[in-house]
């Protein structure tokens, strides 16, 4: 591996929602993710062959029983080693195990203890379980989200598990390690999807609080409300996006339409939007998809785009151009991002099986030889590895 963390040793206990994400944007960028996997198979969510748990690219995984005492002590061994450890349970559990935040900074006082959860490590519903959807409502997300009279709109696990909480446990993570190559102090993150979540939602809390925001859903400006900025149906069934907002882009779409912009209702009056969006509707319903795109291909500043399936979004010229999706030993995989100039993240190797890598992880970590063939066969540690 190389790129702009190299050197950076990570260990994650594999687990669900934003445990998996964080390790694959830290692998992507060079960092030696090492995962470590229950020796006994666990309900992780959706079972699908291992070369598609794309997330898992960029690791190597090892499989440890951390009931055993002997688990438990050679994962604290790892991690005198490692400058970031990953867990996902909820809290108190690992403590529960032996390895929790005051073991660890036992045998390691440099180590950035990650801890990814929905709720948080304290509070209320702490220790209830839960899942995206259950952190994205009680944020007030949920609720902004949909169509005007209807029910709120879930948005995939795209806003939880991975907006507010891979992404920003990986931006806390950089943090604390940022500071503990100056202080030679570790510390604790506590990533949970709750704040990162509501950190997102930042803006709308400044709009909600000057009064340009709306209570009911599909009533605003970036909800879907406008008719200059949301979607409409074409006339084979598919949809077109515009994001009209600024009043330029707004004259250049309304004109591509074969419209007056000055003969059009005030768009700055909201009482004038279910005309407007009449208007655009019968329009749009006009045309295909693609024929509104090819109409729209030069002219660059409508803000217009087609809604693409994710499986046509490949092959869109744009995104075709950027090699948005690459091929990795025949499967594609989103390109690592962001983009870095001079260090670039990279794909390098396959998302391993649980215990591909035990033997060869722990003799590189300092574990000794004898150790980890004991290890073996007393069923404290599993390796898959072929031969």
């Amino acid at each position: 591996m190389s790129g702009a963390l190299t050197g950076l040793k990570v260990i994650e206990i594999a687990g669900l929602g934003p445990t998996p994400s964080c390790g694959m944007l830290l692998g992507d960028m060079g960092a030696e993710v090492v995962r470590v996997d229950r020796i006994v198979k666990s309900d992780l969510g959706i079972d699908i062959p291992t070369r598609f748990n794309l997330r898992d690219r960029n690791k190597k995984s090892i499989a440890l029983d951390l009931k055993q005492p002997d688990g438990i002590e050679t994962l604290l061994k790892l991690v005198e080693k490692a400058d970031v450890l990953i867990e996902g349970f909820r809290p108190g559990v690992a403590e529960r195990l032996g390895f929790g935040p005051a073991a660890c900074e036992a045998r390691n006082p440099s180590l950035v203890y990650a801890r990814a959860t929905g709720w948080g490590q304290s509070g209320p519903y702490s220790s209830h379980a839960g899942h995206d959807i259950n952190y994205v409502a009680l944020t007030g997300a949920l609720d902004l989200i949909g169509p005007k009279g209807g029910d709120p709109a879930v948005p995939l696990n795209l806003l939880g598990d991975y907006a507010g909480g891979a992404t920003y446990l990986a931006f806390g993570i950089m943090c604390a390690v940022f500071e503990s190559r100056q202080s030679g102090r570790g510390q604790v993150v506590d990533g949970a999807i709750l704040d990162g979540v509501s950190g997102l939602l930042t803006m709308f809390h400044a709009m909600r609080q000057s009064g340009e925001l709306e209570p009911e859903r599909g009533m605003n400006l970036l909800d879907g409300g406008a008719p200059f900025y949301t979607t409409y149906r074409t006339r084979d069934g598919k949809h077109i996006a515009v994001g009209a907002l600024e009043d330029r882009f707004y004259q250049t779409l309304a004109s591509r339409l074969g419209l007056e912009p000055e003969n059009l209702p005030d768009r700055m009056d909201r009482s004038n939007w279910p005309e407007l969006r009449r208007i655009f509707e019968e329009i749009f319903a006009q045309r295909t998809r693609d024929e509104w795109s090819a109409h729209f291909e030069t002219v660059p500043d409508a803000c217009f785009s087609p809604v693409l399936t994710i499986g046509e979004a490949a092959s869109h010229p744009h995104n075709a151009a950027r090699q948005m999706l690459v091929d990795f030993g025949g499967v594609q995989h989103p390109q690592p991002a962001p983009r870095l100039s001079r260090t670039p993240g990279s794909i390098a190797s396959q998302p391993p099986v649980p215990g591909n890598n035990t033997a060869e992880v722990l003799k590189d970590w300092g574990i000794e030889a004898r150790t980890i063939e004991d290890g073996i066969r007393r069923g404290i540690f599993y390796d898959a590895a072929p031969g």
